[in-house]
């Protein structure tokens, strides 16, 4: 960066490494099998990828497997009638048959400009037919080990969500390309769209999934799951959700405090035996509690919070 360039608003977790193999970690121990994820062909991975755009991935098994009996490899798909090929989009309900016709010509374009092998860069890639960037990226990462950081809808949830990354296409690019290990595109990719498929949905299962981004996560820290696919959650400015961030946040300054001393640290209008006094705020703190995020001593008298580390 120069120095007339303006640092970002929004910054990524200092330990990176620590955050990457938490991601590599959590999907290695256990992720939703795909049969297009035990292969590193990249005719496979192409028709897998071109049913995938908006078609849920369980209804896509059924039809790429079929798909691939019938035309096992570029040469066979080249030389299949186009009208056959629609024709089986059509029969498996994947809609969007200009899909079919693409793919259909970028076997042709294989078979006849590459002498049957794929292009391995991302830019390569795009010069076949219907082939846009997303999708040439993807290609690149799963069969040749050989892409960029992806940045798909899922992806920008989970950076937006956990990392404060604003709804800028180029801010998700800069964000997801530092967050990537250098030569694991296939592995990464495939981690970080599984976390936004799985546990950063958007309705998110941060808990239930075992998100391994918890510690480092605003929204999880705040309550606030918006993100660009997402509609708006009521106001933020004066919300549970404020308040839930305002509490982790004095909890990590101070480590531990006494409920009427936190609360006053919290909001300006605590009054103990007020409306927004202790009895609102142990019920902020018993929902942080079954969050995992806070610990209550209700052994100690007055009560105390602290951080659950």
């Amino acid at each position: 960066m120069t120095d007339t360039e303006a640092a970002p608003a929004w910054s990524l977790p200092d330990d990176r490494d620590s955050v990457r193999d938490a991601l590599i970690d959590w999907y290695e121990a256990d992720h939703r099998e795909f049969p297009w994820r035990r292969t590193d062909d990249p005719y496979a991975i192409l028709v897998s990828e071109v049913m995938s755009q908006q078609t849920q991935l369980d209804r896509v098994v059924e039809a790429w497997e079929a798909f691939l009996e019938r035309w096992p490899s570029t040469t066979e798909l080249a030389a299949a009638d186009r009208a056959d090929v629609v024709g089986f989009w059509t029969d498996h309900s994947l809609g969007y048959n200009n899909r079919a016709k693409y793919l259909h010509e970028a076997a042709g374009q294989i078979e006849s400009d590459y002498d049957g092998r794929f292009p391995e860069s991302p830019d390569e890639l795009q010069e076949l037919m219907g082939v846009g960037p997303y999708t040439a990226n993807a290609v690149a990462s799963f069969a040749f080990n050989n892409g960029d950081a992806v940045v798909d809808t899922n992806v920008k949830r989970v950076l937006y969500r956990a990392f404060d990354v604003p709804d800028d296409d180029s801010a998700f690019e800069d964000a997801a390309g530092d967050l990537m290990p250098a030569d694991r595109s296939r592995v990464w990719n495939n981690a970080i769209m599984e976390l936004g498929g799985v546990a950063c949905e958007q309705t998110p299962a941060c808990d239930e999934a075992g998100c391994p981004w918890r510690e480092w996560c605003s929204a999880y820290a705040s309550g606030d799951f918006t993100a660009p696919d997402v509609p708006t959650q009521p106001s933020f400015e004066g919300s549970r959700r404020q308040f839930r961030g305002r509490v982790i946040g004095t909890l990590r300054e101070y480590d531990e405090l006494e409920l009427d001393t936190l609360g006053h640290r919290v909001r300006v209008d605590y009054a103990p035996n007020g409306e927004y006094g202790r009895e609102w705020l142990r019920g902020l703190l018993t929902d942080l509690e079954d969050d995992g995020l806070v610990e209550l001593d209700r052994n100690a008298e007055p009560v105390v919070a602290r951080l659950r580390r």
